[in-house]
């Protein structure tokens, strides 16, 4: 599809991401805001501008035409597989050890609580075709809640001096766990829906078995594999200590995971992308495979992705795009069903690992934060024929508003208690917590 458009149509809308959505994450970092906000907005502000119309002799001229759109869609495509993977890659598994099973509790809390408020925000939305198709849509509102994104909490934490508290490390190695899961299930619920659509309905059980069954496969052959690019990336790195071949190998290694998930076990092109990174996790190179594929990723891909959200939410509004009263109302349900689902589920799960009140809710309130997990959550779903695009719009707000509300709610809950004291004393023993590429380089 992509190469069936006329190249030279995508040129001007690239300009205008790429000039825009610096500006604006730039502004976004002076206000105290996550520079994600301002890639958002960059999509809606042209978004807005291309509902416009223009005379009948003129819309040949039209910036953001169908070519445009092709070719955006296409960019946007390979920013999330890059941005999955550096997810993937800063992920350190060992900070889990720190806290034990009290971050398992948690995630499993916030998974399962915002998912079932997601389900039962869907129930508002009429059926169907057929039952199984609600189901799976109605679970899949659901996954969107699950992610978690806490680049707003770690910085918020940091500025209040408590980052490397039980709680701060706790919030933060439940929220690796939160995404590990919650990649999973989005594959898993995307492949059932598959199987249903091609296959009998009428077997569901044989489906859901094959369907567990390559994913089960997709795990063996992914650390199976992973352990044989281990061993090799370990190798480069003793002869090629920071050499770019190094990234450039790295990049290779989470296409060819991304394709092997979808084409050979039919899990979506996310997960792959994601273990890939896993697999090169914690290796003497990988924060600077992950620095250089975030340069990279920072440059075009991923703009032009959290774009074309912003392009296609501004769309769902001016082509009525199925915002109907009754999908208004679901999508201030799901606001709040995402909110408080997180707030609920991992409150709830730090106060079963005997956390304080205080910190049970600090832990609630850190990881209600959602962003680009969530995005590509929901666009996988659109793409998939899942749900509808006219929830982008939705999630948009529910973005902004938590990425507003967690630090000032943090804020208030540390105002009158300076007695807490870090779980890390020893300085070589902090807690260090990458936060992805700064926008403003």
């Amino acid at each position: 599809m992509f190469l069936a458009i006329e190249a030279f149509s995508i040129l001007l809308p690239l300009a205008l991401i790429l000039v825009l959505s610096k500006l604006l994450s730039i502004l976004a970092k002076k206000i105290g805001l996550p520079q994600v906000i301002g890639l958002l907005m960059t999509g809606v502000i042209l978004g807005l501008i291309a509902m416009i119309p223009l005379p009948d002799g003129l819309k040949e001229y039209a910036i953001f035409n169908d070519d445009a759109m092709d070719g955006i869609k296409f960019i946007a495509e390979i920013g999330v597989i890059l941005i999955m993977f550096s997810a993937g890659i800063e992920t350190d598994l060992k900070q889990i050890k720190k806290t034990g099973a009290s971050a398992l509790v948690i995630t499993i809390l916030g998974v399962i609580v915002p998912l079932g408020l997601g389900f039962l925000a869907s129930l508002i939305l009429p059926p169907t075709e057929n039952m199984t198709k609600t189901i799976f849509r109605n679970l899949f509102y659901g996954v969107i809640l699950t992610a978690t994104s806490v680049s707003v909490t770690i910085a918020a934490l940091k500025e209040l001096g408590k980052l490397n508290t039980k709680i701060g490390t706790a919030i933060v190695s439940a929220a690796i766990l939160d995404d590990i899961i919650g990649v999973i299930i989005l594959s898993i619920i995307i492949s059932l829906d598959k199987a249903m659509t091609v296959g009998d309905a009428g077997n569901v059980g044989f489906e859901i078995g094959m369907v567990i069954l390559k994913t089960v496969l997709f795990f063996v052959f992914a650390i199976g594999v992973g352990i044989l690019f281990r061993i090799l990336f370990k190798r480069l790195s003793q002869k090629y200590d920071h050499h770019r071949r190094i990234p450039i190998f790295a990049i290779a290694i989470a296409f060819f995971y991304s394709y092997a998930a979808e084409k050979w076990f039919g899990i979506a092109d996310i997960t792959g992308a994601f273990f890939a990174g896993l697999v090169l996790s914690g290796l003497k190179d990988a924060n600077y495979i992950e620095r250089r594929t975030d340069i990279t990723s920072y440059l075009l891909f991923t703009p032009v992705f959290f774009a074309k959200v912003g392009l296609t939410s501004i769309a769902s509004f001016s082509t009525g795009g199925g915002i109907t009263l009754n999908f208004l109302l679901f999508g201030v349900v799901f606001i709040f069903a995402g909110i408080l689902g997180k707030v609920v589920g991992c409150g709830a799960g730090a106060k079963i690992c005997k956390y304080s009140m205080k910190d049970s809710f600090r832990c609630g309130i850190g990881m209600m934060c959602r962003a680009e997990v969530c995005l590509i959550c929901a666009q996988k779903g659109i793409d998939n024929n899942i749900i509808s695009a006219s929830i982008q719009p939705f999630i948009l707000v529910l973005i902004l508003l938590t990425s507003f509300i967690t630090p000032v709610l943090l804020k208030l809950s540390y105002k009158h208690d300076n007695n807490d004291n870090n779980l890390f004393t020893e300085p070589e023993e902090q807690v260090v917590v990458n936060q992805g590429p700064s926008l403003d380089q």
